[in-house]
């Protein structure tokens, strides 16, 4: 491990994690740059290696009986190693390039009303 210092990402509410690490797509310590929406989602599970499906809960309103309905969607989510998430846990995503072919969101920390 390395000591790198953490970037300012341009996030205020966001803390920087305490590990550091030598990863180039981690927005904290590495050159990605973070752009575009931040959501906060569920980690469902874990795919591949640094790699996590995360949901999404939003409203959309119907226009027909003028009331709101839940729904839910999946997305891939990149992992930097200098965060410990594990499944369950409530976390901040953010947009990023497309980093593969399904990924273009990393997490950049816990919140604070996850389990």
């Amino acid at each position: 491990m390395s000591t790198r210092t953490a970037r300012n990402i341009g996030i205020q509410w966001i803390k920087p994690p305490t590990r550091s690490c030598d990863d180039d797509k981690c927005p904290w310590h590495g050159s990605l740059s973070v752009r575009g929406r931040v959501f906060e989602a569920k980690v469902v599970r874990f795919r591949a290696r640094n790699l996590a499906v995360v949901e999404r809960m939003y409203y959309q309103y119907q226009h027909k009986y003028m009331r709101y309905e839940r729904r839910r969607s999946d997305l891939h989510a990149y992992v930097p190693p200098c965060l410990d998430i594990r499944e369950g846990d409530t976390v901040f995503i953010g947009e990023t390039r497309q980093l593969a072919k399904s990924v273009a969101f990393v997490v950049l920390g816990k919140s604070g009303g996850g389990s």
